[in-house]
């Protein structure tokens, strides 16, 4: 017998799985009414007013960047690659037309051009980053499964694209790019953030990178580690300066990892233990680590127990 698809929420209500068009429910015109007028219009709010200034259609831009991505991490034959590279072109350039590029500087037409020209280095840092991958993973058996399936060289490949991007001063497409990348890995790097070669993200949920971030070479995160800033009342002030930490060379930084302000510096070759909380720079070759909790056991409480450790519990 074929299962009834109707939730029993909907069964137990009497409604029918059957309805016709003449018993769908029909909303009271005056209620749509207001709702339209309501909803319509391009005053009073700052959302209404921006749609009404003209937005970028943010699928345009997932499309593009998602076609460029496959044309770094998976295109290796000739032919393949002189069909799409026009088209790749076509698209950027038809993108950078509808945002305001800054004054003075180079057009859409430049623009193209020169982000084309930087294809074959965009592909060869992200070759760096499935080699990190690689190195920096025991449970990875092969380049062609992380090149596939590691969320990471997703990320990165986005990261790459948006960031060169950013480089320009194009405004709006590469943020809408990292956002893309966060909503698919769990990995929210910012497009200005300045990621240096041979750079692995272990798991990848939940790391933050903020804008200002500059990150050297052989980095290695795990999940849930924050390169942040600090957070002050008024936040606008810190607009345009370094509000994000400087990682050296050959750090690694372990799982939910807090490291925060623009003026942080983590030495080359120092290891952040999890947990580890930092506002303040650390020299190279540290070892840094969240002091271990203490496991309280079962058992009863004598008269020389800590009272910090006689918890109260609600039965």
């Amino acid at each position: 017998m074929a299962s009834d698809p109707m939730p029993t929420s909907m069964r137990k209500a009497g409604v029918s799985s059957e309805r016709g068009a003449d018993q769908a429910f029909s909303c009271p015109a005056e209620v749509l009414e207001a709702a339209v007028e309501g909803l319509a219009g391009c005053d009073e709010t700052v959302l209404s007013e921006t749609v009404c200034g003209g937005i970028l259609d943010p699928s345009e831009v997932l499309a593009w960047v998602d076609r460029t991505k496959r044309l770094l991490r998976f295109r290796v034959d000739p032919e393949e690659i002189r069909s799409e590279l026009p088209i790749v072109a076509d698209g950027l350039h038809a993108l950078l037309e509808e945002v305001d590029l800054p004054e003075g500087g180079a057009d859409a037409a430049e623009l193209t051009v020169r982000f084309i020209e930087r294809l074959v280095e965009l592909r060869q840092l992200l070759s760096y980053d499935v080699e990190a991958a690689y190195a920096g993973d025991p449970a990875a058996a092969g380049y062609d499964e992380i090149v596939v399936a590691y969320p990471t060289i997703r990320a990165l490949a986005i990261h790459r694209i948006a960031h060169e991007l950013y480089n320009y001063g194009v405004p709006l497409l590469p943020r809408i790019m990292s956002e893309y990348a966060h909503d698919r890995t769990g990995i929210d790097i910012h497009p200005g953030a300045q990621l240096g070669r041979y750079f692995f993200i272990d798991h990848g949920t939940g790391i933050v990178v903020g804008e200002t971030a500059v990150v050297g070479e052989h980095v290695r995160l795990y999940q849930g580690v924050t390169i942040g800033a600090t957070s002050i009342r008024d936040a606008s002030a810190l607009r345009g300066k370094k509000r994000h930490p400087t990682i050296e060379d050959d750090v690694t930084i372990y799982a939910g990892a807090t490291i925060l302000g623009g003026e942080t510096v983590i030495g080359e070759g120092s290891i952040i233990g999890g947990n580890v909380f930092l506002t303040e720079s650390v020299p190279p070759g540290s070892r840094v680590m969240a002091e271990a909790p203490r496991q309280i056991m079962g058992g009863a409480m004598g008269p020389d127990t800590d009272e910090s450790m006689a918890l109260h519990w609600d039965i």
